[in-house]
C-alpha cells in the first residue's frame, strides 16, 4: 500500500486542486482507514463549489456519501460496528459523541458534542485531513456510523444509498407519505427521483412531479419510477395543474427538494391542501423568502424542516438497493476518477454542454 494517498481538496469557490496526504496510521483505540470506491456527489456539494455555502471549514476534502472497503480497522472500532477488514460500507456524514443525552436518545443529528463530519465542515481543531470521500482513502473517526453494504452489488449502485436514503426519510419519514397519499415532488433531480420511488413503493395515491426544460430526461424517469404527472414548469403553472389534477383540493404532502429556488416553497403553499404537510429539504444559499405566513396558519399547515439522513433511512435505503427490484442503473448517468471532480461536478450543476446527469459518482480507482 502506498505510503502517500491522493486527494482533491477545495481551496475556495470554484477551486480545487489534487493534494498528496501521509496514509493514515491506524492505532488500537483509534477508527479505521477506508478505501474509498465511490463516492456519491450530493447537490449541497455543488452549492458549496459555488460558494453559495460560504467558505467556513476551507480547505476541506468534499465527498460525504463514500462508500468503501475497510482496509485497516482498530479492534475496539470493529468490535463497535461490528466489521472486519474486507467488508464493504456506506459512511454516514455526522459523527455524532454517542455519549450525550441526545445521542442516547436516538436523536444523534442534533448531537452538540459532535466531531465534525465526512466530507463536511469540521471543527478548526480536527485540521485539514481525510475526512471526506474525494479521495483514494478515508480515515474514520471511531464514533463515524457505517452501514455494511453487499460486496456484489456495482459500487456506482451501491453508492446511491445517500440520495435513496434521503428519498426515503423526507418522503415517508416527514411527509407521512403512506397508501393513498398524494404527493407533489417539486424538483427532479436524484433525490426527487428518489423521493418519488419511494412513494410509489409504499402505495401512494396521485404522484406529480416538477421540472425545468433542461429536466426533460429526469421528468421521463420521474414517470417510470412511479410519477403519474410530470410538469415541465416553464411551460405550465404548477399551482393551476396540481388543483386541476386534485378537483381543487390541492395534495396532501408537498416536498421542496429545489436548491436556491425561492418560487417553489411559495408554490408549496399553494398548493397543498387544508391541514397538509410541506417538508423542505432544497437549500436557498442562507437567503431570506418572503411568505405570506397567514396562509400558514389559515391552511392549519405543517412544515417540516428536512436535515440529511438518519441511520433508519439509510437502512431501509440499502435494503431497497440491495432488492434488486427497481432500475436504479437508469438514474446512475456518469462515473468520473478523482482528475475530473471539477468536471463531474459541473456536469451536475447543469454547466456542461450537452451534458445531463442525474446521479454522478466519483471513482477514485478509474
Amino acid at each position: 500500500m502506498a505510503d502517500m494517498v491522493r486527494a482533491v481538496v477545495q481551496t475556495g469557490p470554484r477551486q480545487m486542486e489534487m493534494r498528496e496526504f501521509p496514509r493514515p496510521v491506524i492505532g488500537p483505540e483509534d477508527g479505521a482507514l477506508l478505501r474509498v470506491e465511490a463516492c456519491g456527489i450530493c447537490g449541497s456539494d455543488v452549492e458549496q463549489y459555488k460558494g453559495a455555502m460560504g467558505t467556513r471549514g476551507l480547505p476541506m476534502i468534499p465527498g460525504h456519501e463514500p462508500l468503501g472497503i475497510i482496509e485497516e480497522i482498530a479492534p475496539a472500532t470493529a468490535a463497535r460496528w461490528g466489521v472486519q477488514p474486507g467488508d464493504r460500507v456506506a459512511v454516514e456524514i455526522l459523527i455524532p459523541c454517542r455519549s450525550c443525552d441526545l445521542c442516547l436518545a436516538g436523536r444523534y443529528m442534533q448531537c452538540k458534542n459532535r466531531a465534525g463530519s465526512h466530507g463536511g465542515y469540521n471543527p478548526p481543531e480536527r485540521g485539514l485531513g481525510l475526512w471526506g470521500g474525494y479521495s483514494e482513502y478515508m480515515h474514520l473517526h471511531p464514533n463515524s456510523i457505517v452501514h455494511p453494504v453487499r460486496s456484489d452489488l456495482p459500487a456506482e449502485i451501491a453508492v446511491m444509498y445517500n440520495p435513496l436514503g434521503a428519498g426515503v426519510r423526507w418522503a415517508l419519514q416527514y411527509g407521512g407519505v403512506a397508501l393513498g397519499t398524494s404527493v407533489l415532488v417539486l424538483g427532479a433531480g436524484q433525490r426527487g427521483l428518489s423521493a418519488i420511488l419511494a412513494s410509489r413503493y409504499v402505495g401512494a395515491g396521485t404522484i406529480i412531479a416538477t421540472g425545468l426544460s433542461r429536466d426533460a430526461k429526469k421528468l421521463e424517469l420521474a414517470k417510470d419510477f412511479g410519477a403519474d404527472v410530470a410538469i415541465n414548469v416553464e411551460e405550465e403553472d404548477t399551482v393551476e395543474r396540481v388543483r386541476e389534477l386534485t378537483d381543487g383540493d390541492g395534495v396532501d404532502v408537498v416536498l421542496d427538494l429545489t436548491p436556491m429556488a425561492h418560487q417553489p416553497i411559495r408554490d408549496a403553499i399553494e398548493a397543498v391542501r387544508w391541514g397538509g404537510t410541506i417538508v423542505l429539504a432544497g437549500l436557498k444559499g442562507q437567503k431570506n423568502v418572503e411568505l405570506v405566513t397567514d396562509k400558514l396558519i389559515n391552511k392549519a399547515l405543517t412544515v417540516k424542516g428536512a436535515f440529511s439522513v438518519d441511520a433508519r433511512a439509510y437502512t431501509d435505503a440499502i435494503k431497497l438497493i440491495e432488492s434488486g427490484k427497481f432500475p436504479l442503473a437508469r438514474m446512475q448517468t456518469h462515473k468520473f476518477g478523482l482528475e475530473d471532480v471539477e468536471h463531474a461536478i459541473k456536469l451536475l450543476a447543469g454547466e456542461v454542454p450537452g451534458e445531463d446527469g442525474i446521479h454522478v459518482a466519483i471513482m477514485p480507482g478509474l
